[in-house]
């Protein structure tokens, strides 16, 4: 009985010694559990509207406001090219001539025409001839007359503006096909009005209704960051790309001083006057990492709630809230939003 005794208090012993262990290590757990539940300290801010000047920026390439590659109607031998690229040409200047045989041949047929037209009159006045023959020859004079002025125009070819020229296809006596040659271009000159230059602007199709021919641009172009140049919208495209949501606003650039040229890269920005909007503090702001999603958190019954934003447009160390669930009045996280997670109980700090 003894031995059955000693062996009973031996066991007891050894289980109490291998259940010590683990009820320290629950506890410890349980411990740790308690500290993932123990409220934040954070500070928070009351959100509210701010009025802002709205500036609206975009990139652009700066254009010519008039450009005209220059070619005749039909295929043909160039004769004379009477300019180079990069001259100056005044509006009717002569630019290039054509192989101009077929027109001078057509030329003697139409004085034909007018003397024997001229006789046929003569003779229709005293009944000699038929007014059919008269009319026939009448019908033929009067074709024959707009294809000489047609050939005429379209072998001499002259400036329909003043600028600059920018390309040169072909040499003196070089055959026109009438296809696009080694320059991509079925021309035989480029001719482009750089004073003044243009800007297309695609804008984003919110701001259609407020968009306004003779609203004030300015340019900047990176060539010259330290200048800026005034620009008007002249023209705004009627309707809304389906695809980028924008609509194409055209703005005249004066370039009396000729520094803009076309193909410079430039911003435009748009004054669209004032207006009240949400923003908040740039450091409320996160970042999801590996992603571009932007997040801020408020504080709903004492807990913190994960809200994403769209950003808008920044003023210094704040920025607009473009879109959101973020409301007027809501507790903002300003101080200790980067330790929390959406749902954490928080302690707001004074």
């Amino acid at each position: 009985m003894n031995r059955t005794i000693f062996t009973l208090i031996l066991t007891g012993g050894i289980l109490l010694a291998s259940c010590a262990p683990k009820d320290k290590k629950a506890g410890t757990a349980a411990a740790g559990a308690a500290d993932t539940t123990a409220a934040i300290p954070v500070r928070v801010m009351p959100v509210s509207k701010t009025m802002i000047a709205r500036t609206i920026d975009y990139t652009s390439t700066i254009q010519a406001y008039e450009e005209v590659n220059l070619a005749p109607s039909t295929p043909g031998r160039v004769d004379k090219i009477y300019v180079e690229v990069g001259d100056r040409v005044q509006k009717g200047q002569n630019l290039f001539l054509m192989d101009r045989t077929q027109y001078y041949a057509s030329k003697i047929q139409l004085a034909n025409l007018e003397k024997d037209l001229a006789r046929l009159d003569t003779l229709l006045k005293v009944g000699s001839v038929k007014a059919q023959l008269y009319d026939q020859t009448k019908a033929q004079y009067e074709v024959m007359k707009t294809n000489v002025e047609f050939m005429e125009e379209n072998t001499l070819l002259e400036a329909p503006f003043t600028g600059i020229i920018t390309g040169k296809y072909l040499e003196d006596g070089e055959l026109y096909s009438g296809a696009p040659g080694m320059s991509g271009k079925a021309a035989v000159v480029t001719l482009m009005q750089i004073n003044p230059v243009k800007i297309i602007v695609s804008i984003s199709e919110q701001y259609f209704p407020q968009v306004k021919n003779g609203m004030k641009v300015r340019v900047v172009a990176d060539v010259y960051p330290d200048k800026s140049f005034e620009g008007t919208i002249f023209r705004i495209h009627p309707t809304i790309n389906a695809m980028s949501r924008t609509f194409n606003a055209e703005v005249r650039i004066s370039n009396g001083s000729e520094l803009l040229r076309p193909g410079m890269f430039a911003r435009s920005f748009i004054d669209m006057g004032q207006e009240e909007t949400i923003t908040v503090p740039a450091n409320a702001v996160l970042m999801q990492e590996g992603t571009n999603e932007r997040y801020i958190f408020v504080v709903e019954n004492g807990v913190a709630v994960r809200k994403t934003v769209t950003l808008g447009q920044r003023f210094d160390d704040r920025f607009e809230l473009a879109d959101g669930e973020i409301r007027e009045g809501d507790n903002l996280v300003t101080d200790g939003q980067a330790r929390l997670k959406n749902g954490q109980k928080v302690e707001i700090s004074k």
